[in-house]
């Protein structure tokens, strides 16, 4: 395969991560090639899309809990800017989150949180059983009470992937449907990819975005990738009989004695139900436990969930890094990037991702906010690589 001339940025991997990068550059005029392939148990087809920094808030991950916060802020701009490029909607919803407790144990853990949450500043609001039943009528009178956290969003993960790939399109930018087989350029600097086909696609930089395969691909010098460990996750794509009340109305998280669980309404009536969390390698197989697991805890918080039909079953691995935050920017060999390693914030984190990577693309540096997330950070005697140029 021969491309007319070399694009300036070759992204590898069309997930979220992939194409909102590939939309920033193109939209700062760059030449943009995408190259994807089909994996089975990628992450963004299956995912729930939940935006919410604050009730998945937990301890020891604070600096985590920042940037999605930042993220979530820019949603509602990053949505208007998408509207600038295409016509898709991407089913972004505003209605918040419930998250409720099924016992005092569940109530008492979610008030620890809440303590947090204060502490980093994020608006919630403490309710009562009754109060949770106001806004959410198919609750179950069981439900103890629970929090609501206004600024905690949704969005349609394979809509917006849709929304991001015609964006991108509409800027220029080339897809090329591949598995990238290696990285050509050895120690120093990249000069571009070669696909299984045996094709050879030259580019001026590399993004690696292809979630936890990326480590995956050879010709990359040692520890240039970390370790990405799979992180299973299944769940259950549901449908609301026509005529139907909504089983729910915004997104509801639960603990149910200790188990977490959530439900997350579309606008077509479709509810996602999830997800697991399993560390079984690239285990792709849907269980019967993992599936008896979720129905078990959903029809505890919403019994009526059991008159809904199953119109999709989904196992997806999230690219796990050894400290949970993503991968980004520079690394230590000249073109090359990584953006990788955004485990179970893919969705949340696609906004400040896009402005990351387009800063590190046009000017070789990540900005100030993202040094932390410098790729290079976990290579012997490294430093934060903002300061390393690469063009």
């Amino acid at each position: 395969m021969q491309l007319r001339s070399a694009p300036d940025v070759l992204v590898v991997g069309g997930g979220l991560i992939g194409l909102v990068t590939a939309w920033r550059a193109a939209r700062l005029g760059m030449r943009v090639t995408v190259v994807s392939a089909e994996k089975a148990g990628a992450a963004s087809g299956v995912a729930a899309g939940m935006l919410t920094p604050a009730t998945e808030a937990v301890f020891g991950e604070e600096s985590l809990i920042r940037l999605g916060l930042r993220s979530q802020q820019r949603y509602p701009d990053f949505i208007a800017e998408l509207a600038e490029d295409t016509d898709v909607d991407p089913g972004y919803r505003t209605e918040g989150t419930l998250q409720v407790g099924f016992d005092p144990d569940d109530m008492a853990t979610l008030a620890e949180l809440q303590q947090l949450r204060d502490r980093l500043g994020i608006r919630t609001e403490r309710l009562t059983s009754r109060e949770c039943r106001r806004l959410e009528p198919m609750l179950a009178p069981t439900v103890r009470g629970g929090f609501l956290a206004p600024d905690d969003h949704s969005v349609d993960p394979r809509r917006l992937s849709e929304a991001l790939r015609a964006a991108a399109a509409a800027r220029g930018a080339l897809f090329v449907a591949g598995h990238v087989r290696e990285v050509v350029g050895g120690e120093d600097a990249v000069r571009g990819v070669v696909l299984d086909s045996g094709d050879t696609l030259d580019a001026g930089q590399v993004v690696l975005a292809a979630g936890v395969w990326s480590s995956d691909i050879v010709g990359l010098p040692e520890g240039v990738v970390p370790p990405l460990r799979p992180v299973k996750g299944q769940l259950l794509r549901l449908r609301t009989p026509v005529g139907a009340e909504p089983l729910v109305t915004r997104t509801v998280r639960g603990l149910v004695t200790g188990s977490p669980v959530y439900l997350v309404p579309r606008a077509d009536g479709e509810v996602i139900l999830g997800a697991t969390q399993e560390e079984m390698g690239f285990d792709t197989r849907l269980t019967v436990g993992g599936v008896w697991e979720m129905l078990r805890d959903a029809r505890e918080l919403v019994p009526g969930v059991t008159e809904l039909e199953i119109v999709e079953t989904c196992v997806g691995l999230r690219p796990g890094p050894p400290d949970n935050e993503p991968l980004l920017g520079p690394t230590r060999v000249r073109g090359l990037h990584l953006a990788v390693g955004h485990y179970r914030h893919g969705v949340l984190l696609a906004p400040v991702t896009g402005d990351v990577m387009a800063e590190v693309l046009s000017t070789g540096r990540l900005p100030d906010y993202a040094s932390h997330l410098a790729a290079d950070r976990f290579l012997p005697s490294s430093s934060p690589s903002k300061g390393v140029e690469t063009s």
